[in-house]
């Protein structure tokens, strides 16, 4: 009796799994080897939906893989994001120290380093590019925070500092970049999932920033936080 229970449970987790939507995704590495190896992983997992570059689905995540952030692969991310317009994730060996934030502000929410790049890890980075959410490696976010700490404020290449931000806008991203995730920001702060989404979205449409890593750098930045 229990294992006819245990055989029908199994059958509705897999019916529930079958049904739930696939995140497509997009893969672009420097070379086939690379993109081959990144492609065999991706395809593994049932909530993806690995699809060719060149036809891209609507709410596709773009896996962009190299080695470092050259000239080359940044102006390959920046046609990426602009031509596709999909959400990403950056998988790299290296990032120099200016780089991290220039990617951020290109539009990148995730990025994971190439020898953490398990099929595990990169599936938590696409399902958190896919909500809009951040996802870095722990010593890319201090690093994040010592680098706009140090930043001069006010400089041409940014927009200009607003008026501020709200009691709970400013709650939230302190939390958030402490690492943080939605529910525990929520669990915190005593709100619901959904209010927390919503001040988000509130705050980056307001200083057209591109995702919420990109709202905890400009106000770590700009000194708002």
């Amino acid at each position: 009796m229990h294992s006819s229970y245990a055989h029908q449970a199994g059958q509705a987790d897999a019916a529930l799994q079958a049904d739930r939507p696939r995140i497509p995704v997009t893969i672009h590495a420097e070379d086939p080897v690379s993109r081959a190896g990144m492609r065999s992983q991706l395809r593994e997992l049932p909530d993806l939906d690995v699809v060719e570059a060149a036809r891209p689905a609507s709410g596709a995540v773009a896996v962009l893989v190299v080695e470092a952030l050259d000239e080359e692969a940044y102006a390959g991310l920046r046609k990426i994001l602009r031509t596709d317009r999909s959400r990403s994730v950056l998988v790299v060996s290296r990032l120099r120290g200016h780089e991290l934030l220039d990617v951020i502000e290109c539009g990148v929410g995730a990025v994971v380093w190439r020898h953490e790049a398990t099929a595990s890890r990169l599936l938590q980075a696409v399902l958190a590019a896919s909500r809009g959410d951040g996802h870095l490696p722990a010593d890319l976010l201090g690093r994040l925070m010592n680098q706009v700490g140090t930043l001069h404020r006010g400089t041409t290449s940014h927009p200009a500092v607003p008026a501020g931000l709200t009691l709970r806008e400013t709650d939230v991203l302190r939390l958030i970049a402490d690492g943080l995730e939605t529910r525990e920001v929520a669990a915190k702060l005593a709100y619901s999932e959904r209010t927390v989404k919503s001040v988000l979205q509130g705050l980056t449409m307001r200083l057209h920033l591109r995702n919420r890593t990109h709202a905890v750098a400009y106000a770590l930045r700009e000194g708002l936080i």
